[in-house]
């Protein structure tokens, strides 16, 4: 299978490297490029844990100073990946299912009414831990230490494999990298080219953009990069 790539680095590269491993060919083209936020500030207050959604969040945690004063509470990760390039100096290490929803739950379950969270995160998120949580009594304070910058445009390379139908599926891992692709294939006159390919998508969120532009999508069973293999392998 020819396979595209679009989610921001270092996270392509690793993809690409898999797929390229179970034999297939990789067309790498980020539709998001991640900046940290140096001067963001950490909220006044305590907190009773940490909550990561992302992998760059986890990552770019590990670089911050405000590290030593949050390594003591207990880190909610969304999952596996997350939990992974979180910093190693969390003792306490809590994994959801895969996505804000789990996430949410697990919060629940473990955190008390009257609980301060600290949601480590980006600009633009795939879920408002602050709303879904404040039925439950839970406050929530964000620490936005990344922004994800659109790309400007599709690779030239990309448009041309478009247009000669040489991409037979591509990976989405969110609904901002899956938007921006459409949003960038309608800019370069190529978005019914991707009709023709199977759009493999972590959830019905990422997938959304996607359907919205007549393209055709299918849905991880979990949403993880396992659960993309899977959908490859069918």
């Amino acid at each position: 299978m020819r396979v595209l790539v679009t989610r921001p680095q270092p996270d392509a590269q690793a993809t690409a490297a898999r797929l390229r491993q179970a034999g297939h060919a990789v067309m790498v083209d980020p539709m998001l490029a991640v900046e940290a936020l140096p001067e963001a500030r950490l909220p006044a207050g305590g907190f009773d844990a940490v909550a990561l959604t992302s992998v760059n969040g986890a990552r770019l945690l590990g670089a911050r100073v405000e590290l030593s004063a949050l390594a003591s509470l207990p880190l909610y990760a969304v999952g596996r990946r997350t939990a992974a390039a979180a910093p190693r100096a969390f003792a306490e290490v809590h994994i959801a299912g895969g996505d804000g929803a789990a996430l949410a739950d697990l919060l629940r379950t473990r955190l008390p009414r009257g609980a301060r969270l600290l949601y480590v995160a980006g600009e633009e998120r795939a879920v408002d831990l602050g709303a879904v949580l404040a039925g439950d009594g839970i406050s929530t304070e964000l620490f936005v230490i990344y922004r994800a910058v659109p790309a400007a445009g599709l690779a030239p390379e990309t448009v041309v494999a478009a247009r000669e139908r040489r991409i037979d599926a591509a990976f989405h891992f969110s609904p901002r990298t899956a938007a921006t692709l459409a949003q960038r294939a309608e800019a370069a006159g190529v978005s019914a080219c991707f009709r023709h390919v199977e759009h493999l998508c972590f959830s019905a969120n990422v997938a959304a953009p996607l359907t919205a532009a007549g393209w055709p999508t299918r849905i991880a069973a979990k949403p993880t990069e396992d659960g993309l293999f899977d959908l490859l392998a069918r």
